[in-house]
């Protein structure tokens, strides 16, 4: 059965603007909209996203997304699901958080690939996460390129406050090393363990400046 949205609502399903609707709908775009009385928009939920018809309003889950990538930074991730709660209730959306402990250069994380299927079958309307790098460091625009042909709005909440290229970049290439030293550590030389030592220490330097 077919359910009239608000255009707020209809934004919403969509991942865009109020102001974007009204602009396709100036321009000609063949919207499933209608006007009541009052003259106000409501839009035809099986038209505006066939492939969602089958939920109903309610059923409109909002996943947010948390990761971090080491057990010492587990009060950070205590944070991040604390944001994303608090997020997401005042928007009033019901919703699921899903955490990670992982590198974000992992694609195997249980979490991560829970939250792709969720997206290829069409089982969300929003994701939600703190910043980019929290979902991955490399990669990220390939979801994001899912989400929208699945009509799943992405909302990050701190765009403004990422860390800058260098700092990821430095970021990488602890987490690489981190990688190596644990595949060398026991099984080479001393003269190895050592390097990897220096590698990391100069790593780290680098991204506390």
């Amino acid at each position: 059965m077919s359910k009239l949205l608000t255009i707020q609502q209809a934004a919403n399903l969509l991942g865009v603007s109020p102001q974007t609707l009204r602009r396709w709908e100036r321009e000609g775009k063949n919207l499933p909209v209608q006007r009541t009385a009052a003259g106000q928009r409501r839009y035809d939920s099986t038209k505006l996203c066939p492939h969602k018809a089958h939920l109903n309003n309610s059923e409109y889950l909002t996943v947010a997304y948390a990761r971090v990538s080491s057990h010492d930074q587990k009060e950070d991730l205590a944070r991040q699901e604390k944001m994303l709660e608090l997020y997401c209730a005042s928007n009033g959306w019901q919703f699921e958080i899903i955490s990670d402990l992982g590198s974000g250069m992992n694609y195997h994380k249980r979490g991560l690939r829970k939250l792709i299927q969720k997206i290829l079958y069409e089982k969300i309307c929003r994701l939600v996460i703190v910043h980019k790098d929290r979902l991955l460091r490399f990669g990220a625009e390939l979801v994001f390129a899912i989400c929208e042909m699945k009509a799943v709005e992405v909302i990050i909440i701190n765009q403004g406050n990422e860390p800058s290229f260098e700092e990821e970049l430095a970021q990488d290439v602890l987490e690489i090393i981190t990688v190596f030293s644990a595949r060398l550590y026991g099984s080479r030389s001393r003269k190895n363990k050592q390097l990897m030592k220096h590698l990391q220490q100069a790593a780290t330097h680098a991204t506390s400046h």
